[in-house]
């Protein structure tokens, strides 16, 4: 909701710890908590026909007067409500990662040094199956579980209806935070291997439009194109319509596929611009944090 006042406050984020809950088998596809709407100018238009209705603008005024409640953190200054790509090359490591994430919010455990926000977490395993899931989670982390930790290894596309399902179970567990698709491909309509700006541009804009709707964060694993560029971000795989309509990406880099280090790169529009060097902990199956640095303070510098 909204609210008016002479000036807009600024409200910052606070962590969260949590311990692990009991275990729960629980294979459907699942959904979200609290319903943050995403704000926009307050539509008055009461005519039942489109075109009678006005452009809904206001003024530079209104915009200072009114107080719009802050995007939520998932993740304190790491990773926030909207859709964002998580990006890298084949067999990095990035399905570790989703997995030790999914597990750090449905825990309630902070990430590193980064705050967490406990909520329902989905993780659409697209290209697993259950007994690898299985195996891969209790090398991971044993046989403590979380009964708030959903897997699919099924789902729509976006074309067949994605969206209706991921409605569905935010119905069912109103407290979901993050929903993991792994990979942005398996949910591309028919047709989706050919690439168009327009199109790469739409196909995330669906799933913001979901991730606004109801406050949540969509996380889309997605693959590194092959040819190398000075830009990481344009090391992503399509066109420049997929960043473009994304309210962040992540980036995963080796330089070699067998070394255990690797940099994570991350920009937002809501938490600073970051690059992180991880290391891979072969024993135990989880990314280790080395160091950081925020490019955000470095260019305010």
């Amino acid at each position: 909701m909204t609210g008016k006042r002479k000036t807009t406050v600024f409200v910052s984020s606070v962590g969260a710890d949590g311990k692990q809950p009991n275990v729960k088998k629980d294979t459907e596809i699942i959904a979200n908590e609290t319903m943050q709407i995403n704000l926009q100018a307050t539509n008055n238009c009461k005519s039942p026909e489109k075109s009678a209705c006005s452009l809904q603008a206001i003024s530079m005024t209104e915009l200072y007067d009114t107080l719009y409640p802050p995007r939520t953190p998932v993740v304190d200054d790491f990773l926030y409500g909207g859709t964002y790509l998580f990006v890298g090359a084949p067999k990095v490591g990035k399905s570790f990662f989703m997995g030790q994430l999914a597990y750090h919010i449905a825990m309630g455990i902070p990430l590193w040094d980064y705050p967490v926000r406990k909520g329902t977490v989905l993780y659409l395993a697209l290209e697993d199956d259950y007994a690898r899931l299985q195996r891969r989670l209790s090398q991971m982390f044993g046989v403590e579980s979380a009964d708030n930790l959903y897997f699919a290894t099924r789902a729509k596309t976006l074309e067949e209806g994605l969206d209706g399902e991921l409605e569905e179970f935010v119905k069912q567990h109103t407290d979901a935070r993050l929903i993991i698709i792994d990979t942005l491909q398996k949910v591309r309509e028919a047709g989706g291997e050919t690439y168009s700006y327009s199109n790469d541009y739409e196909i995330v804009t669906k799933l913001k439009v979901f991730s606004d709707k109801h406050g949540t964060c969509l996380l889309v694993v997605h693959h590194t194109r092959k040819m190398e560029s000075g830009d990481s971000f344009d090391m992503i795989s399509g066109t420049n319509g997929l960043l473009g309509a994304a309210d962040g990406a992540f980036i995963m880099q080796k330089k070699k596929r067998t070394d255990n280090t690797a940099l994570l790169d991350i920009v937002g529009r809501d938490q600073p611009d970051q690059e992180l060097t991880i290391e891979f902990d072969r024993e135990r199956c989880i990314w280790k944090f080395k160091k950081g640095r925020n490019r955000t303070l470095e260019a305010a510098a």
